[in-house]
């Protein structure tokens, strides 16, 4: 059965299509279930950073992935490219208040199947070590906000810190 105009085939499922209202999307499983949507911000954007481990455990889904969106820190184990992590059951989930965070990374020479550890810098100077499977904080390194990268010698234009 012909369609009007083109001779496409009524029965065609579309991905997309636009309206007067904007385009529509047929998203992804992965796309859909996305952590809460960071509000536009007009002031900056806030990259989102993705950390990598993998722990050896003996199920064979050794990888883990660390993934930060505005205030938020997610934890989850890592299936790949092709499988979809369930992001409605995080392994972690920090919302932090005042201050978010920049970067983070995992130590891959003690990472095991029962702990691993992350370090997580914020945008107010502060590091914390934390270890997502034990659900436990250890350390707070630098919570006077004395170090930032004003402090850095290479961030200044005569390379001294005034």
């Amino acid at each position: 059965m012909a369609a009007e105009g083109g001779g496409k085939e009524m029965n065609e499922i579309k991905t997309q299509f636009t309206t007067r209202e904007g385009v529509y999307k047929l998203l992804t499983h992965s796309e859909y279930s996305r952590p809460n949507r960071v509000p536009f911000n007009s002031q900056g954007s806030n990259p989102v950073k993705v950390s990598f481990v993998n722990v050896n455990d003996q199920s064979g889904n050794g990888d883990r992935i660390c993934f930060n969106v505005g205030r938020e820190l997610y934890f989850y184990i890592y299936k790949g490219v092709r499988k979809a992590a369930d992001l409605s059951k995080p392994i972690d989930k920090r919302i932090y208040k005042g201050t978010q965070p920049t970067c983070h990374d995992f130590n891959p020479l003690t990472a095991t199947a029962e702990s691993v550890s992350l370090l997580v810098g914020f945008s107010a100077g502060q590091v914390q070590l934390i270890d997502p499977i034990k659900k436990e904080t250890s350390k707070l390194f630098n919570e006077e906000g004395l170090l930032s990268s004003q402090n850095n010698p290479a961030n200044s234009p005569s390379g001294t810190v005034v």
